[in-house]
């Protein structure tokens, strides 16, 4: 049974994919009857009935479509729109960005719209966060209306709250970023007292290489061992 307001597929209906034909009738035959709506190609819902009319799925279940593949997760949403919900700008976008290894997606459909970005890492249900976190380290200097000292401290909460295996996993793909994001995050580890793997982190940076990000330690007291400035 598909719930109201619920965005689905035919790999959703757990058929084979001999079935599918049969499946397209049946779906075009209750499109037919207004049971259910088409939002793009493959993609159905069945629409929330409320006294203002039909309602479509919100934001994040139009996205969700994008998102996955055969029911795994081959992508996220990045970028802008990420790091309003993360806390760390009032600003929205008015496209917005999704990663991923394996394909690129866009989305010009509507209301929605995104433009495809490659993530650093095979995305998927167990990551993405993750990856979406260290997304907003590496792009720590170009968040709308966000000083870096204020990214550093609202970062150093999340991390802060993060498991053993979560901090094992945000080195592990820490070390698939750019020069910066390493050195930030062993810092605010550093800074956090967090019993890690820094010294990956540390081995993999060039020790004459300075990362400008305009800190002082009284913002980020580890700087001086990371070669932030």
């Amino acid at each position: 049974m598909i719930p109201e307001g619920k965005t689905f597929g035919y790999a959703d209906l757990r058929i084979a994919k001999e079935e599918y034909q049969t499946a397209a009738k049946a779906l075009e035959r209750l499109q037919a009857k207004g049971i259910i709506r088409k939002i793009s190609k493959g993609v159905f819902y069945k629409p929330e009935q409320t006294v203002f009319g039909e309602l479509k799925p919100d934001y994040s279940e139009q996205l969700r479509p994008y998102l996955f593949e055969n029911g795994k997760r081959i992508a996220y949403e990045t970028g802008y729109s990420l790091y309003n919900q993360m806390g760390l700008t009032t600003q929205m976008a008015f496209r917005i960005k999704i990663a991923s290894r394996s394909k690129r997606i866009s989305i010009n459909r509507g209301a929605l719209k995104a433009d495809a970005v490659k993530s650093y890492a095979e995305v998927t249900e167990a990551n993405y966060e993750l990856l979406g976190f260290l997304d907003a380290i590496k792009d720590i200097k170009r968040i709308p209306d966000c000083p870096v000292s204020q990214a550093v401290k609202i970062l150093s909460s999340k991390i802060s709250k993060l498991n053993e295996k979560q901090i094992s996993d945000l080195v592990k793909y820490a070390l698939l970023y750019p020069t910066r994001v390493r050195a930030l995050v062993g810092a605010m580890l550093e800074n956090l007292n967090i019993q890690a793997n820094t010294k990956k982190l540390k081995q993999s940076l060039n020790p004459l290489t300075k990362v400008k990000l305009s800190l002082k330690e009284t913002e980020l007291p580890t700087i001086q061992n990371w070669n932030i400035e």
